[in-house]
């Protein structure tokens, strides 16, 4: 059996069988519900019981195991076919600054619970750049609870020159909610559907002076819920985007994007800057807002660097959506290599030295 990837975000999970060029055959909300066991109520006496949801992953790491166990049991037996007694090898991908307590964690969990035949885990800045067969560049990733920014040297991350920011997509989503309140006081829109009105007009201005001018002159758009209310999206669909380039938007006392990715990359030695500083790389769910990459090329083209950064652009076989499903597609390829060539963590190594063994076999 081939082996699987998986790379679970604080938002979606993304699974499947190991195909390089392809995407991920399963991608499905993190989020889960909760069945109230018997005895358990919901709040105040005597009122119906409200659906509790749990987020196994928050801000990029794994917050509640019970409830991860259960959902990578559902995702690989019951979607993916593995059977009990036959299950296959896995690779996970890991977050930026991933604790070695859950690596450690999460090595055990697979061969002590899912009784795994081989596993391996790799960072996923080093696998978005081999999605675009690179394996030197720096990645900027904008996920659903965190920004990570991750300088790559020759198939490693220099960690002591990354930085990792806890605000991400719903930061973003919660900042669009309550521009939209503003502007539409009377209206009550649910936290999900703003989230598909983010993704729907949420842009990025072409530079600062074009954000300022939207404060003056900027077209109304009329959108109709789902329950017929009636909204208008003005001025709002720019202020996502441009907290990205200017975080005090978001009450933040930080450098904008492109400002943030310069100070990291100077932080390594000059011999790599041309290597990271020409190969960098946009991720995450974010990245694909519209005008977003044309905004920080632009951005890139007037930083004071003697090196500008520029994007990588993806090989025309991978699929238009590269950016949001880069890290697992790297897990695909580096599937390929790490498991037929005997690089990952067997049962029996697991059994002679525990969990710790993820720290000296997977990197």
């Amino acid at each position: 059996m081939e082996a699987v990837v998986v790379d679970a975000g604080s938002k979606l999970l993304k699974a499947g069988i190991a195909s390089p060029d392809q995407n991920p055959a399963l991608i499905l909300p993190t989020k889960m519900k909760r069945v109230l066991e018997e005895g358990e109520a919901g709040e105040g006496e005597g009122s119906e019981v409200e659906e509790v949801t749990v987020d196994p992953v928050v801000r990029g790491f794994v917050k509640d195991w019970d409830a991860m166990e259960d959902l990578l049991k559902h995702v690989l037996y019951t979607l993916i076919g593995w059977e009990i007694g036959e299950e296959g090898q896995i690779l996970f991908t890991d977050p930026l600054f991933t604790p070695k307590a859950l690596r450690e964690q999460l090595v055990q969990l697979m061969f002590e619970t899912f009784n795994v035949s081989g596993f391996y885990a790799s960072e996923q800045a080093v696998l978005s750049l081999y999605a675009v067969g690179r394996i030197s560049g720096c990645t900027v990733d904008i996920g659903h609870g965190k920004i990570d920014i991750a300088p790559v040297c020759e198939g490693a991350v220099h960690h002591i020159a990354s930085k990792r920011f806890e605000i991400g997509g719903i930061d973003l989503t919660n900042l669009f909610a309550r521009e939209l309140q503003k502007s539409n006081p009377l209206v009550n829109i649910d936290i999900s559907e703003i989230e598909k009105l983010k993704e729907q007009y949420a842009c990025c201005a072409e530079d600062q002076s074009t954000f300022d001018e939207t404060q003056n002159s900027c077209q109304t758009e009329k959108h109709t819920l789902p329950d017929g209310q009636v909204i208008t999206i003005k001025r709002e669909r720019y202020i996502v985007g441009e907290a990205l380039f200017q975080p005090s938007i978001l009450g933040l006392e930080e450098y904008g994007l492109v400002d943030q990715l310069v100070r990291s990359i100077s932080t390594v030695s000059s011999e790599y800057h041309r290597q990271l500083f020409e190969n960098t790389m946009l991720c995450g769910g974010t990245a694909s807002m519209t005008g977003f990459e044309e905004r920080f090329q632009r951005e890139a083209n007037l930083c004071t660097s003697s090196i500008r950064p520029a994007l990588v652009k993806p090989p025309e076989y991978m699929p238009e959506n590269l950016a949001k499903n880069s890290a697992w597609m790297g897990g695909a390829i580096l599937a390929k290599v790490v498991f037929p060539q005997n690089q990952h963590v067997t049962k029996a190594d697991y059994d002679e030295t525990g969990p710790a063994i993820v720290h000296r076999k997977c990197f």
